[in-house]
C-alpha cells in the first residue's frame, strides 16, 4: 500500500471486518473483464477483412483503406504533392501517401515507428516547436495537404472523450491553418456529431469546401468520421 493509499484508507467500518476476500474478488472480475474485452478485439480483428487485406497487401494498418476510399470521393491524393501526416503511427497513412505519388511526405507521433522508406517520421509533439520544426524541415516548401488520424485514449466517460477528441481536431486544424500552401487540402479524424460549430465555422472560414466522410473502411459501429476541407486560403 503506497502512503497515499494510507492516508486515503480509513480501516473496516466498526459492523463488519473485510477479510480482503472481497478486494481481491473484485480484482479478479476486473482482470476478466479487461481479458473478455481482449478476446473480443483478438476476434474481431481476425474476422475483419480489413485487416486480413492490409496484411495482404502489406500496409501497416486498415486505417490505409479509410484514407483510400475517402481519397476516391474527395480526390486528395496527387503526384508531387507534399504531405503532412499529424500522429502518423503505424504509418498506414504515409504509405498510402507515398503510394500515391506524393514527393515529400512527413509524418509525426508520441510513438516510435519502424521508419517507411520515403518518409521522414519524427517521434515526437505536435505542441512541441522543436519537434515540429524538425519534421518540417523534411519539406522543401509548405505541405499541400495535411492529415490528421489522431484519436485520444478513450476513458469510457463520453463527455471527457468527446472533449478530448475536439481538442485533438482542433490542434490539427491550427497546424494546417498555420503552415498549409495557398489552395491545400485537410484532412482529419473527428467523432460522432462530426465538428464542433467553432471548429467547422473556422474551416469554412479559411477553405472553399468542407465535408464529412464516413469510409466503408472504418467500422460500422464506430463512431469516427473524417472532416475533409479543400481549397485552403490564406
Amino acid at each position: 500500500m503506497s502512503d497515499d493509499d494510507r492516508r486515503r484508507w480509513k480501516g473496516p467500518g466498526p459492523e463488519k471486518q473485510d477479510s480482503g476476500r472481497r478486494t481481491t474478488e473484485r480484482k479478479v472480475i476486473a482482470r476478466n473483464a479487461r481479458t473478455e474485452s481482449s478476446k473480443r478485439w483478438i476476434e474481431r480483428q481476425l474476422q475483419d477483412p480489413y485487416v486480413r487485406k492490409a496484411k495482404d497487401e502489406g500496409y501497416r494498418s486498415r486505417a490505409a483503406y479509410k484514407l483510400l476510399e475517402i481519397d476516391e470521393t474527395a480526390k486528395l491524393l496527387r503526384k508531387g504533392q507534399r504531405v503532412v501526416d499529424l500522429g502518423c503511427a503505424p504509418g498506414g497513412w504515409l504509405q498510402v501517401a507515398l503510394q500515391k505519388g506524393a514527393a515529400e511526405v512527413v509524418g509525426i507521433d508520441l510513438l516510435p515507428l519502424v521508419p517507411i522508406e520515403g518518409a521522414l517520421i519524427i517521434e515526437g509533439d505536435v505542441n512541441n516547436p522543436e519537434d515540429v520544426a524538425k519534421m518540417l524541415a523534411g519539406l522543401s516548401g509548405p505541405p499541400d495537404l495535411v492529415l490528421s488520424d489522431m484519436a485520444a485514449n478513450t476513458t469510457g466517460h463520453k463527455q471527457t472523450d468527446h472533449l478530448r477528441t475536439v481538442a485533438l481536431v482542433e490542434m490539427a486544424v491550427a497546424f494546417a491553418i498555420q503552415h498549409l500552401a495557398e489552395g491545400g487540402a485537410f484532412c482529419a479524424k473527428v467523432f460522432q456529431g462530426g465538428t464542433t460549430k467553432d471548429v467547422l465555422d473556422q474551416l469554412k472560414q479559411h477553405f472553399r469546401t468542407v465535408k464529412h466522410i464516413k469510409p466503408a473502411a472504418s467500422r460500422a459501429g464506430s463512431p469516427e468520421i473524417y472532416v475533409v476541407a479543400k481549397g485552403f486560403r490564406k
